[in-house]
């Protein structure tokens, strides 16, 4: 049963799926951490593969940048392929002083000055937050891999934070929120996810600030986004 966007047959995407907005990344995860991965979508070259991690059925999939392209995915999982939980891991900014590079952030909530959740479902929704469940058990998987996991608010953006004033946008955030880093989909997946009485997570790394001069070395990066991949991989769902 294909959807215009994904050609995989119902049960050939498990129940838990982890994404990713580069597609790439999920052929990482697939080929270095699933056993029997197998390849079950490549429309639009956004890779979905289903395989085995520790005995489970989960399936590593990309979306896209931004929330019109990750919401299509978010939504086609859990309606037409029963998918029950969607943690995203993904790469952010900041304009924080107190966050590093190469921090790794869970998301407690996210807010947008998008209007997606109005075009969606017709609600005039500006935050959301995601499975209290589920982030409870990515903190016990941190703590016990002795792991780093900031939690708080972020941003999800619809313009790539780097090319906006954002000196202007922190003069119209809530005072009340207090946001650490910023990202592009994060928002929308929660947004489905609670329609639909589904499950959501998001983990993120911070890769760019606006408040530091470091450079990342490819061995940093590499190693910062492994962290958040086997948080993951390595929670009981």
């Amino acid at each position: 049963m294909a959807t215009p966007h994904i050609e995989a047959e119902k049960g050939q995407i498990a129940k838990t799926v982890i994404a990713s907005g580069d597609p790439l990344r999920a052929k990482f995860i697939a080929e270095k951490y699933l056993k029997n991965a197998k390849l079950v979508n490549k429309i639009r070259g956004m890779f979905i593969y289903t395989g085995f991690y520790n005995g489970r059925e989960i399936s590593v999939m990309g979306h896209g940048m931004g929330m019109a392209s990750a919401g299509i995915y978010f939504f086609e999982l859990f309606k037409f392929y029963d998918v029950d939980r969607i943690i995203r891991i993904g790469t952010c900014g900041t304009s924080n002083t107190n966050i590093n590079l190469l921090d790794t952030i869970l998301v407690s909530e996210t807010y947008t000055e998008s209007n997606y959740a109005f075009m969606f479902s017709k609600e005039h929704v500006n935050l959301e937050r995601p499975s209290k469940i589920l982030n409870e058990k990515l903190l016990t998987t941190a703590k016990d891999k002795n792991i780093k996991l900031i939690e708080g608010t972020v941003m999800t953006c619809d313009v790539f934070d780097p090319y906006v004033d954002w000196q202007a946008i922190n003069s119209r955030i809530p005072k009340d929120l207090k946001v650490i880093a910023t990202e592009m989909e994060s928002f929308a997946l929660f947004h489905i996810a609670r329609i639909l009485n589904k499950e959501s997570a998001c983990i993120l790394t911070v890769v760019d600030s606006k408040c530091r001069s470091d450079l990342i070395s490819s061995e940093d990066r590499e190693k910062s986004l492994t962290n958040m991949i086997e948080i993951a991989l390595n929670t009981n769902y």
